[in-house]
């Protein structure tokens, strides 16, 4: 285990090596480092060694690897811990719910929703699937539909499209959990750096608002969003149709 982890940071370590010319020495580190964390040299949860290990290693200054490691704990790809060092980060509830889920009562308190499955597939993409995806001809995905509940109130309903590649046995093999981003990084090594949300208005349909418990029509917030990995490549395309009859959107800045 710990020779693969060695190619892979050398392997890393090559790549970078081989930047295009005029490349400052911040974006070669932070390409080293970030390409361990997607090759899964250092898993969530693993401590980084320390910067002066990681200066001398790479060969720059420990002023460039604490700015590469800054910047990287600011996207919340690490984390530190004071006295210990610097962790790459894992997606526990708290901090999935804080970071990607932005519907919180109309009291501002921030609820964890539950979840029931209401089918699941793996299947030949649409069109639309396929772009938003970015899938190559005759890759197939797993769709799953679920409703989400806060305190037993139904709230949202959502379609989650992910790549088969990515996901094998999931919804056949794998029941889809609560909590997916967590998930997808402990059992699939997938972790999800970004997400990219479009909002806009839209109707309940008639299915919508039977399981919703609203009239046909009422209006909806709809969320489509795109998660992407840490090499910035779509994993999941997510669209949500929220009541907010008793919720709202929040989008926190700085």
């Amino acid at each position: 285990m710990a020779r693969k982890a060695a190619a892979s940071a050398a392997n890393s370590n090559k790549t970078a090596t081989k930047s295009k010319k005029g490349q400052t020495l911040y974006q070669k580190v932070d390409n080293i480092i970030r390409q361990r964390l997607i090759d899964n040299v250092w898993k969530p949860g693993d401590a980084l060694p320390s910067e002066m290990q990681l200066a001398s290693e790479l060969d720059v200054s420990q002023g460039t690897v604490r700015k590469a490691l800054n910047d990287m704990v600011t996207e919340n790809l690490l984390y530190r811990r004071q006295g210990l060092g610097t962790f790459v980060s894992e997606h526990t509830e708290r901090r999935a719910l804080f970071l990607y889920f932005s519907i919180v009562g109309n009291d501002g308190t921030r609820l964890l929703p539950e979840s029931n499955i209401l089918s699941c597939e793996e299947k030949m993409p649409t069109t639309e699937e396929a772009e938003k995806l970015q899938l190559s001809q005759g890759e197939m995905i797993v769709q799953f539909r679920r409703i989400r509940f806060f305190n037993n109130a139904p709230a949202i309903v959502e379609t989650i499209s992910l790549p088969l590649e990515h996901f094998p046995g999931f919804g056949t093999d794998v029941e889809p959990p609560n909590n997916l981003f967590r998930f997808y990084q402990s059992a699939y090594g997938v972790t999800v750096a970004k997400a990219e949300e479009h909002l806009k208005a839209v109707s309940a349909s008639a299915e919508e608002a039977e399981l919703l418990g609203i009239s046909e029509g009422a209006p909806l917030l709809e969320i489509d969003r795109i998660a992407k990995m840490l090499d910035d490549s779509p994993v999941e395309w997510r669209v949500s149709h929220c009541d907010t009859s008793n919720y709202r959107y929040v989008a926190e800045r700085g």
